[in-house]
């Protein structure tokens, strides 16, 4: 069960290129300076900022001199900022590149973005590889992209730790993989590596290709580079739209019970030499194997938890420390919700289900708070994850009938302009619920926020 913070896709608002300022801190130095929202940054001590990490890195000083582009008049202002020791310049940008992003080079056989229905916005489609936002936001880059001197930029700015996908090393088996820049990659890696450059790694196992000796060839590799301090190990994920793959460890539980397999011993290994896990397996993994999740401590702190490592361990454990922690509260769901003839529906994908179940039991044992798994019509093939549910599949399985239901929508589901990936608003789809005679709440899907929406909601607090 993959479940995911925020769903993993960006802004759809157009992004100017450049420095351009999208608020300033009323007082601080960039205030009294008379930097405004819409003004642009063009320098900085004389260096024009590529980036939030050029910007840190020019004005990491007590003073630092910049030249201001102001829109309403198309002049350039030269000025000087001063502030105090421990004291924020007070700017904050409209994005984290000013230059633009870095796309991806690559043709991945198992890209999830060639995998997409056809009538998917532009916007979706954008395959971004750009090493800043590895250290930035924690994406994954393959650096098959990078640049001598980009690489060189990672290790004098200590850009560290940096998320790389490796998804195999044998030189053929990622050619075929990725493509033809492959061996970039592992030489930019490589290089990284020997500077000192912490790495979280990350492998997609594709069925047949990386897997098996493979697996076995790049796990060797891995183990050998202590620099990589964890290896996430994900399974291929597939639409109905796919034109290379049909099936994946979902749809095959030996296969599945051969991976958790393969990795005991470099886990074991790992524990005993360096007192951490290391290698470690995605949740589905174990949900497709029908194996029990590892306890917490074998996940060394939950370094790939994004990446859907661990989520499922930490969902149950929270779920018994909420138990424990906010039993009054907890006691109060069911008696209110009979007090209103209310039940509560958290809505979550296909393999949240059993997961949010324990939360359902736990906060309601009379049953009025349960879930309600929304199966990936529009994405169809092993789809079944609660941050890609889309709003087309959610109205056409909700009743139409919800008077008397509270509806817990997943905050997953939507990206930072509140829009599904079908494209459909979060507001028009509470007003088509609210339509239909539900009551409705959206929430962070872990079973602290889950308690506080169905609190708020019993309040009569919108969301």
């Amino acid at each position: 069960m993959a479940e995911q913070k925020r769903a993993d896709y960006a802004s759809t608002r157009p992004q100017a290129t450049g420095a351009w300022v999208a608020g300033v801190e009323e007082g601080s130095p960039a205030w009294e300076a008379g930097i405004e929202p819409g003004m642009r940054i063009v320098s900085v001590n004389g260096v024009e900022p590529r980036d939030i990490i050029d910007w840190r890195w020019e004005a990491d000083d007590a003073c630092c001199e910049l030249e201001v582009f102001d829109p309403r008049d198309d002049t350039t202002t030269p000025c000087e900022l001063w502030r105090e020791p421990g004291q924020d310049w007070g700017v904050d940008f409209t994005d984290v590149l000013f230059d633009g992003i870095r796309t991806c080079v690559n043709a991945c056989q198992f890209c999830f973005m060639a995998m997409l229905p056809p009538e998917a916005r532009a916007t979706l489609t954008l395959r971004d590889d750009d090493y800043r936002l590895s250290f930035l936001q924690g994406n994954f880059v393959t650096l098959t992209n990078v640049t001598d001197d980009e690489a060189e930029r990672i290790i004098t700015c200590g850009l560290s730790p940096m998320n790389v996908s490796i998804h195999a090393i044998t030189p053929e088996v990622r050619r075929s993989l990725i493509g033809r820049h492959a061996q970039r990659g592992i030489d930019v890696l490589e290089r990284i590596l020997s500077a000192g450059i912490e790495v979280h790694a990350q492998i997609v196992l594709c069925p047949g290709i990386n897997d098996g000796e493979e697996l076995r060839a790049t796990l060797d590799w891995v183990e050998a580079r202590p620099g990589i301090t964890s290896l996430a190990i994900v399974p291929l994920g597939y639409t109905k739209h796919s034109r290379r793959f049909h099936s994946s460890y979902s749809d095959d539980l030996e296969a599945s019970r051969n991976v958790v397999c393969l990795l005991e011993p470099y886990q074991a290994r790992a524990r005993k030499t360096l007192g951490i896990t290391r290698f470690q397996l995605s949740d589905e993994f174990y949900v497709d194997a029908q194996l029990p999740v590892p306890a917490a401590e074998t996940y060394d702190g939950y370094p790939q938890f994004y990446d859907g490592i661990g989520m499922l361990r930490s969902f149950l454990d929270e779920t018994a420390l909420v138990a424990r922690e906010r039993a009054p509260e907890l006691a109060q769901i069911d008696a209110r919700l009979a007090e209103k003839s209310l039940q509560a529906l958290l809505v979550c994908g296909e393999a949240a289900r059993e997961t949010i179940d324990a939360f359902c039991k736990t906060a309601s044992p009379a049953g009025r708070v349960r879930t309600f798994a929304i199966r990936n019509d529009y994405f169809g093939g092993d789809v079944n994850v609660t941050g890609l549910i889309v709003s087309e599949d959610l109205l056409a399985q909700l009743p139409e009938g919800l008077a008397g239901t509270l509806v817990v929508l997943p905050e997953v589901m939507f990206n930072f302009d509140k829009l599904t990936l079908d494209g459909d608003t979060q507001a028009r789809i509470l007003d088509e619920l609210g339509h239909r005679g539900a009551a409705c709440a959206v929430s962070v899907p872990n079973p602290g926020d889950y308690l506080d929406a169905l609190l708020a909601a019993l309040d009569g607090k919108r969301p």
